[in-house]
């Protein structure tokens, strides 16, 4: 059969793809209608409910209304655009399409149904594309009476604005089909990221095991939902907390991908975490509702209200204990980082390294720091020279005798932080808060190196700790009510934002961020996608501020199999056994940026 041309225009000048059918109106029937009129291209809205095809009329004149407002459109493209799209509720209307986009329930019975009509009505070499992100786009295909011409075409929510489109060809796919419509993605302004046909592709795959890891951490009452959400968008920068980004999909829908995910893959990783579907049966689906995770103002409202689970404004954890002076065991990036947070926040601050030589080092470090941010406007020279004053560099643990509050910052091995731990114990005055700042390390093993574990707590700063915002509170079942209060009180007197949680591997961020960034590896092991295709779906669909194999890169890749190992040894799921692929690339000695070699090759300074 003959497919449309591969090529931008067609021998009549008109584009090879012209007129597009876009069958379901809702949201993001709505927003691709919109982005393709937009484009020039001849708009087919279908729907069977005559108030969806209105809404999408009028969704369509109020975004191109703001665009004139905002000299983006003249009133007359505006006009154009608008006559480009006609709306129907009849499925007949779709006859003169050269694409057909079906964008209808995510219901394999629903799309089958759909797809039966499509091929009774259309061209012979009309292509027909899904746009589900979890349903079998080869079983559409395969009972399809022209299966080379059906592929998966997923835009991601909303369509105007999201860049990413993946396209998804089967077995049965024709190649001119999948060129025809990568053209096109191009011409829409998009990312075309070619994808093989597994439930969730590429973004949809990493996102959803990452979401239901995060539903499941919530279940257990590891931390709450807040904390939870606060932690992932200023630990890793990310746009959206999961349980708000899990509110704003709608829980049934993020049920119902994982459900096929899990079908296919058999991880445990994807099985639908318990109360999804308790919140899907019990009609709490997010913000469609007005309640899921979090109850809104009203159904379709994305404003967040108090409810019962909402913490009360102010400490409720009583008063902890004072401190004046802090001291900072370490000498490298992070000590040096948060010895500087706390001088800039008025703390006397002891600097204490294994040599004199390296504490003065480190102090230079600091005052290189204040530098740039002096330069760029950041500080004033009085107040970065005010900071630097307040830091005393030592050769020992000697000078932590009067300090109210030790924080360790030394390598990731428990046992340097333990022997560090039993020397603190025996010089810090006692009520001193004695604080590591291990990122996966039990805590509970380096307080019991003390004689008084109840003053011990888990106090997480992130790379850089200057700019990094978070810092994860991690208490164990020894450390005692006003102790936790005092860390809580130091963190906010330091502009840092404080989250809870318990004494177990990973904490919040790297329980929920390594076990994603070990599945892109898998995508790459399995040959499902390039390293380039997955970060750019990640940052294009998932909205990260770097793809995962950026990330890991940069995190390095030595550092990235340690905390992996040790989340697999803790929770004992297959699913989180590291990548072979990444054992290989630390064994050959790639560890990322820092070596000038990790998933990719980087210049040499």
């Amino acid at each position: 059969m003959d497919l449309p041309s591969t090529s931008s225009q067609s021998a009549t000048g008109r584009p090879a793809l012209a007129t597009i059918a876009v069958v379901g109106l809702g949201t993001m029937g709505s927003g691709i209608a919109e982005v393709l009129a937009r484009a020039g291209r001849e708009v087919i809205g279908i729907d069977v409910s005559e108030a969806a095809t209105r809404r999408a009329g009028a969704a369509l004149a109020a975004a191109t209304a703001r665009s004139v407002t905002k000299g983006r459109l003249t009133e007359q493209e505006r006009e154009a655009v608008l006559a480009r799209f006609r709306t129907f509720t009849d499925l007949a209307a779709a006859a003169d399409a050269d694409l057909v986009i079906e964008v209808v329930p995510e219901d394999y019975e629903v799309k089958q149904r759909v797809f039966r009509e499509l091929d009774a009505i259309v061209r012979p070499d009309t292509i027909l594309a899904t746009g589900t992100n979890a349903l079998s786009v080869t079983r559409l295909a395969a009972e399809s009476l022209r299966p080379e011409r059906v592929l998966g075409l997923h835009f991601f929510n909303p369509a105007p604005a999201m860049k990413l489109v993946e396209i998804v060809s089967c077995v049965l796919t024709a190649p001119p089909a999948v060129e025809a419509v990568t053209a096109l993605a191009g011409e829409l302004g998009k990312q075309p990221v070619a994808v093989g046909d597994r439930p969730g592709f590429v973004a949809d795959g990493l996102l959803f095991g990452y979401l239901n890891q995060a539903a499941a951490m919530y279940e257990a009452k590891y931390a709450s939902r807040e904390d939870i959400d606060a932690a992932m968008r200023l630990g890793c920068g990310l746009p959206m907390g999961p349980l708000a980004l899990l509110d704003l999909i709608g829980v049934d829908t993020a049920r119902t991908v994982l459900e096929a995910m899990y079908a296919s893959s058999g991880d445990r990783l994807h099985a639908p975490a318990p109360i999804l579907g308790h919140l899907a049966e019990a009609g709490l689906t997010g913000q469609k509702a007005g309640r899921g995770f979090y109850t809104y103002e009203a159904p379709g409202s994305s404003v967040i209200v108090r409810d019962l689970q909402t913490p009360l404004d102010g400490s409720p954890l009583g008063s902890g204990r004072p401190v004046s002076s802090v001291g900072v065991a370490g000498s490298g990036t992070m000590a040096s980082g948060i010895a500087q947070v706390f001088a800039q926040a008025g703390y006397d601050v002891v600097l204490a390294a294994r040599s004199q030589e390296k504490a003065e080092a480190a102090k230079a470090a600091i005052g290189t720091s204040l530098g740039r941010a002096v330069s760029k406007g950041r500080l004033t020279e009085e107040a970065a020279a005010a900071t630097l004053a307040r830091i005393t560099p030592a050769g020992s643990l000697e000078a932590f005798s009067e300090v109210d509050l030790a924080v360790e910052a030394v390598a990731e091995d428990l046992a340097i932080k333990q022997e560090l731990f039993a020397n603190l114990d025996k010089v810090c005055r006692p009520g001193a808060v004695l604080a590591t700042t291990t990122s996966s390390l039990p805590v509970i093993a380096v307080a019991r190196a003390t004689s008084r574990p109840q003053d011990v707590i888990g106090m997480h700063f992130f790379n850089p700790a200057p700019a990094m915002k978070l810092v994860e509170v991690v208490r164990t079942v020894l450390t005692s009510d006003d102790v936790h209060a005092t860390v809580r009180e130091v963190c906010l007197k330091v502009r840092k934002h404080p989250v809870d949680c318990g004494d177990r591997a990973g904490f919040i961020v790297n329980a929920l961020l390594f076990p994603y960034l070990n599945n892109a590896i898998k995508m790459v092991e399995q040959h499902y996608a390039s390293l380039d295709d997955i970060d750019a779906a990640m940052k294009l669909g998932g909205g990260y501020p770097m793809g995962p194999f950026e990330l890991l890169d940069v995190v390095g890749l030595d550092v990235s199999l340690a905390i992996e190992k040790v989340l697999h040894q803790e929770f004992r799921d297959p699913g989180l056994a590291p990548s072979p692929l990444l054992e290989h690339l630390v064994a050959a000695g790639c560890l990322g940026r820092k070596t000038g070699r990790g998933f990719r090759e980087y210049a040499r300074r």
